[in-house]
C-alpha cells in the first residue's frame, strides 16, 4: 500500500530543509508514515482511493498526492524540530500543511466531487 498516493520525496520536500537526516533517508518509517496517510484519507473521506486508484482521472490524482504527502510532512517535522532555524518556522510549516490537509479533506468528502473524480 505504501506510496500509492504520492512519493517519498514530495512529502520530504514539503516538511523543509530542516527534516532529520536519519529520517530523510528512513525507507520503513517514511513506509509506515505513507501507509498511515492513505488510511486516514481512506477513512475520512469513506473512499478506498488505493483500491480505486487505477480508475482516477488522470487530473484528479494530484488533490490526493497532495493530500497524503501533507500529512507524512506533518509527521517528519514533528519527529524532530532541532533542524529547523526556530521552533516558529517548524510551526509556520506545520500551520500551512494543516491549512492545507483541512482543504483537500473537505474537497474529498464532498460526494459531488467523488463523483467526477
Amino acid at each position: 500500500m505504501s506510496w500509492t498516493l504520492c512519493t517519498s520525496g514530495a512529502a520530504i520536500s514539503k516538511a523543509g530543509t530542516g527534516v532529520n537526516s536519519d529520517i530523510r533517508i528512513s525507507g520503513a518509517i517514511l513506509a509506515a508514515w505513507s501507509d498511515q496517510a492513505e488510511g486516514v484519507a481512506n477513512a475520512i473521506t469513506r473512499k478506498d482511493w488505493i483500491a480505486d486508484y487505477a480508475g482516477v482521472k488522470a487530473n484528479f490524482k494530484g488533490i490526493l498526492s497532495d493530500l497524503s504527502s501533507d500529512l507524512i510532512a506533518t509527521r517528519i517535522v514533528n519527529y524532530d524540530m532541532s533542524g529547523y532555524t526556530s521552533r516558529s518556522e517548524a510551526q509556520t510549516i506545520l500551520d500551512v500543511l494543516r491549512d492545507n490537509i483541512i482543504r483537500n479533506i473537505e474537497t474529498l468528502k464532498d460526494d459531488k466531487n467523488k463523483e467526477v473524480m
